[in-house]
């Protein structure tokens, strides 16, 4: 169904370029958006510059044009957010829902991996210190449109996790939750490996009082060792070559229909062509499968 209030993004992060994994999730998000003729978004999500490859961003937008997945509007730059986040922030203080913690991962490894609100009564001030939210909106389960009910580690879900990192940087689950709430987001199309954040995300929604977008999470491409393929795994770049071949071998995995006339194609015919059959449904039945290899 067409829906024109639709809006959906893609928000990589400049750690490294573009590999197939990451096109299957931008693909996925793509032919979502435009299949409902609604908009699609870029985001940069430039927060962590420890973890960022120097040009990297840059090159992934290159890569996105190169493979004819064209987004609306200007992208936007979380490194240029930083205002928006401190003001989430002062408003979560103010509204009691947050505190500083000067716990070390070593003690929360030895009492179990997950922090027990240690720090939460002792008014700790901000020097040498992380903020954590006060969690007091638990998510147990959550619907995703693919996979139906997720039900939640229930311990992960009560915990209170950082929001403000000790060396001074924003952490992710609160910058992605007021960027997308700020571009209206509607629907969130990604990867099932950020399955376990979601409900993180959800949390903060709820604390803010803010409409929880959708949620949509794509089968992962693995390695031949049964592996995500990731950056961090050192999973080539995607080809800069003729775009069809990969965007082809990526219709195949989400388990789309492919028509042989689509090879001989413009890019711009076959992803017109994509959008017109998308099916979401074919999506689903491999949904279970994580073991679905990209043979490189």
């Amino acid at each position: 169904m067409a829906n024109s209030d639709y809006i959906g993004r893609f928000a990589p992060s400049p750690s490294g370029e573009l590999h197939f994994g990451s096109l299957i999730a931008a693909l996925g998000s793509y032919l979502q958006a435009r299949a409902r003729q609604g908009k699609w978004l870029v985001r940069i999500e430039d927060i962590d510059p420890p973890r960022e490859v120097p040009g990297a961003a840059h090159t992934i937008l290159r890569q996105l044009e190169h493979y004819g997945l064209h987004w609306d509007g200007d992208v936007l730059w979380q490194s240029q957010r930083h205002d928006a986040y401190r003001e989430r922030l002062a408003w979560l203080h103010d509204q009691g829902l947050s505190y500083y913690c000067t716990c070390t991962r070593a003690r929360i490894q030895r009492v179990g991996g997950l922090y027990d609100g240690h720090c939460r009564a002792l008014h700790l001030g901000p020097h040498n210190a992380a903020v954590r939210l006060h969690q007091t909106r638990p998510v147990l389960q959550f619907n995703d449109k693919l996979r139906g009910t997720v039900v939640t580690n229930e311990p992960l879900a009560r915990e209170d996790f950082i929001i403000h990192r000790r060396d001074g940087l924003f952490a992710y689950n609160l910058a992605v939750v007021v960027d997308d709430h700020v571009q209206g987001v509607t629907e969130i199309v990604r990867g099932a490996d950020l399955i376990e954040p979601t409900v993180r995300q959800i949390s903060l929604y709820q604390h803010f009082g803010w409409p929880v977008p959708d949620y949509i999470h794509l089968p992962l491409a693995l390695n031949s060792d049964g592996n995500k393929l990731s950056k961090q795994n050192h999973a080539p770049a995607l080809s800069t070559g003729d775009p069809r071949p990969e965007l082809i071998r990526a219709l195949q995995f989400l388990n789309q229909t492919i028509v042989n006339e689509w090879q001989d194609m413009t890019l711009e015919d076959l992803l017109e062509n994509a959008v017109a059959n998308w099916n979401l449904s074919a999506v689903a039945k491999i949904r279970h499968s994580q073991m679905r290899h990209a043979e490189l």
